[in-house]
């Protein structure tokens, strides 16, 4: 495992960070044994939400956290306040209730990172900062940030907190991959795939927590421009002859290294010109075992660029 310092919690994480959409208490052992083989490689930080499986992932995470006896050693991620199908849910009141029910099926009196899921840009700022600091005063949360916030929208977020002595957004987490979406992933989504986001985390040093870091199994050879429509998601979010150059890249330069196309892609993303920590999704622990290799993976500047379209000189 890879670590990194990480000035917000005063420790060092791994590089990677677990996601935890499988999590599902039907499914115990197949979870345990995947957060088991995660803790044996040195993993030690895991990312949950309030809204996976209606709560069930949290649970479960729950259970193992606690029946494992490791809380004080995994760093806990969680995200509320994702809107709904009746409203958008970034209130300070909504907040407080997603927190409280993550703390309950987490088991835990607080969590080291909390994120808000989405953003809404009809509410100020100042309600939401002065919520979350509330809740870091009492105790139950660390330090906070934004999933789904424009760079914008966290540069006023944290000038508001600047302003009244207030801690800020200590991360942002959108989606950054190698593969460029044509559309938002989701409604309500941001990703820091452009030249300007990437351009700003280079700016402000900001830590990014990379969500659909390997883009959704684009890169795993099962998708092609021929079969693609009959994927409607990689049919509307990544078919374009950009990204599929973008995958032909990096199926040739991992071939030449003995490393997959996908996880080629998720060494792309570890090497940015900013703290990065992407978060990865396996099913099990054969696919968590192939995204760790990606970690050996030594990428120059140069094939940064190429891989990325920014430079058509090959690096071989």
């Amino acid at each position: 495992m890879l670590y990194a310092d990480f000035a917000p919690l005063n420790r060092r994480l791994s590089r990677l960070v677990l996601g935890s959409m499988v999590f599902h208490v039907d499914t115990l052992d197949a979870t345990c044994a995947l957060l088991d083989a995660w803790r044996e490689a040195g993993g030690n930080i895991v990312d949950c939400a309030h809204i996976y499986q209606g709560g069930s992932s949290e649970r479960a995470f729950g259970r193992w956290l606690e029946d494992r006896g490791c809380r004080e050693e995994m760093v806990v991620l969680t995200k509320g306040a994702h809107h709904n199908a009746d409203r958008k849910r970034v209130t300070p009141e909504d907040i407080t209730c997603d927190l409280r029910d993550s703390l309950a099926r987490l088991r835990t009196p607080y969590v080291d990172l909390y994120v808000l899921h989405r953003d809404d840009p009809e509410v100020p700022v100042g309600p939401i900062v002065e919520a979350l600091n509330e809740h870091v005063r009492a105790g139950r949360i660390r330090a906070f940030g934004g999933s789904n916030w424009t760079p914008e929208r966290l540069d006023e977020a944290n000038a508001y907190a600047r302003e009244r002595g207030l801690q800020g957004f200590a991360v942002s987490s959108p989606n950054l991959s190698l593969a460029v979406p044509k559309e938002a992933v989701w409604a309500g989504c941001v990703s820091a795939t452009d030249a300007a986001s990437r351009a700003w985390y280079a700016q402000t040093q900001m830590p990014l927590f990379a969500w659909s870091s390997q883009a959704r199994g684009f890169f795993t050879g099962h998708f092609t421009p021929e079969n693609a429509a009959e994927n409607e998601f990689i049919h509307r979010v990544y078919d374009s002859p950009d990204n599929w150059e973008r995958l032909r890249r990096a199926t040739e330069f991992g071939r030449e290294r003995g490393y997959s196309a996908i996880q080629v892609a998720l060494a792309w993303v570890l090497h940015q010109p900013f703290p990065v920590f992407p978060l990865i999704g396996p099913a099990n622990v054969e696919e968590l075992r192939s995204s760790l290799q990606a970690l050996e993976l030594q990428l120059t500047p140069g094939e940064v660029h190429w891989l990325n379209l920014e430079d058509d000189a090959s690096p071989s």
